[in-house]
């Protein structure tokens, strides 16, 4: 069936990290009557995937093809910064672009977003929209660094129409630092599946059966990666006090480190000079998480930086209070005093002040958990693929009214018509 438009999307990696997923469900989402739907993705063997996870991707991608969509890989697309890698890149990325003919190229996360955006802009594609899912002006990189990737989204900012941010505050970033316009920006929340993590957390006593969790434990939980930017390390130093005070207190951590694994082996190192081997459990990646959010009694996660932060709906769904930095889009998800509490980053006393305040008081807990259940429904995968789906639709209009940019596209696509 012949289909009215065609979008692309651009991302650097497949994994079961956020963006990635939130890419994956906005393809598999889309209108199917209306959009002829390419996804471009880089090599995964940067994620360092275990063989779990490496399956889990392989098989939704494989959902996505029954679906109709088409998936290129580009091994030249990688994060790590090369020039002749990154020209490669483009080029393929344009030469791609091209054969697809779209209407609408949305890219994804840092590096797509600069080669992918570079290379919509080449081949005078109508729509160009860009998703950062969380930007890099402070926090990953050193001040030198961090500034030039500040000009780069400032400049690419004149060739992209439209920008996704996933909260309000990580909006108000791009608006001050002048890398959008408010009139080029929405806030479109990442989607979670929702009903799976509440449909989780009803296993709670089974799942710490399973887990081999005491009955009486309170168990203090994060899931995430175990790199320097999520701020375990405090987490950890904050456990060490919570301890003291409740010794019946445990904390368990889902997820892994970077390809190297050396933050995971420097966080083990400090847990076993704390002498808590027996109060910290590193359990890995996990395809369960779902199931094992539901074993927590706190969520906690102590970002130094967070565009959004969609383990905050697992955890709100699970029915978790919250204890999180006051940093990036997280204030926009956790209300202070409401389903959650909020400190300020790199403190890990006031972490340990706010988990033992949450631990001292059970109905506090229950509360708040209830409050963030109700809270995270408009954070849901089909809320956010229709706003998408609105945003896309109004670009589209707004392209369909400017004769000059439709007749040069159909232009185009005839001239490569005639040449193929």
């Amino acid at each position: 069936m012949q289909k009215d438009f065609t979008v692309v999307h651009i991302i650097t990696r497949m994994d079961m990290g956020g963006s990635a997923q939130n890419t994956l469900l906005t393809a598999l989402y889309h209108d199917s009557q209306h959009y002829n739907v390419w996804l471009i993705k880089g090599s995964t063997l940067e994620s360092a995937m275990t063989r779990t996870e490496t399956k889990l991707v392989e098989d939704q991608l494989e959902t996505a093809k029954k679906q109709g969509i088409e998936i290129i890989d580009v091994p030249s697309l990688v994060r790590r910064i090369s020039p002749t890698n990154d020209l490669r890149c483009l080029v393929s990325l344009f030469r791609l672009i091209r054969k697809a003919k779209p209407h609408i190229v949305h890219t994804h996360t840092s590096k797509a977003g600069i080669l992918g955006r570079l290379a919509a802009w080449m081949a005078r594609v109508p729509v160009i929209i860009h998703t950062p899912h969380g930007h890099v002006f402070y926090g990953h990189f050193g001040r030198s660094l961090s500034r030039i990737f500040l000009q780069m989204e400032r400049m690419l900012g004149k060739i992209t129409h439209h920008q996704i941010a996933l909260t309000p505050e990580e909006s108000n970033d791009y608006l001050r630092l002048r890398v959008s316009k408010p009139s080029n920006i929405s806030v479109i929340h990442s989607g979670v599946d929702v009903h799976r993590f509440i449909k989780g957390a009803k296993q709670r006593s089974r799942k710490r059966k399973e887990l081999e969790i005491p009955p009486d434990s309170l168990v203090i939980g994060y899931v995430g990666w175990l790199i320097p930017i999520k701020g375990v390390t405090y987490l950890v130093s904050a456990m060490a006090r919570v301890v003291e005070k409740y010794p019946q207190s445990l904390l368990i951590l889902v997820g892994k480190g970077d390809d190297k694994g050396e933050e995971e082996r420097k966080l083990k190192e400090r847990v076993e000079r704390a002498g808590l081997a027996d109060k910290v459990r590193f359990l890995g990646w996990r395809p369960d998480v779902n199931e094992i959010m539901g074993c927590f009694d706190i969520f906690v996660l102590p970002s130094l930086n967070e565009g959004m932060g969609r383990v905050l709906v697992e955890a709100m769904a699970a029915g978790l209070p919250i204890v999180a930095s006051r940093v990036g889009g997280i204030p926009d998800l956790v209300k202070d005093g409401q389903n959650g509490l909020l400190v300020p980053p790199e403190d890990a006393i006031a972490l340990e002040k706010a988990i033992s305040s949450l631990l001292a008081d059970k109905e506090k807990r229950k509360r708040m958990g209830r409050t963030g259940t109700k809270m995270c429904r408009q954070y849901s995968t089909e809320a956010m693929v229709a706003q998408i789906n609105d945003l896309y639709r109004e670009l589209l209009e707004k392209w369909s009214q400017s004769p000059d940019t439709r007749v040069r596209f159909l232009l185009d696509t005839n001239r490569d018509n005639l040449k193929g």
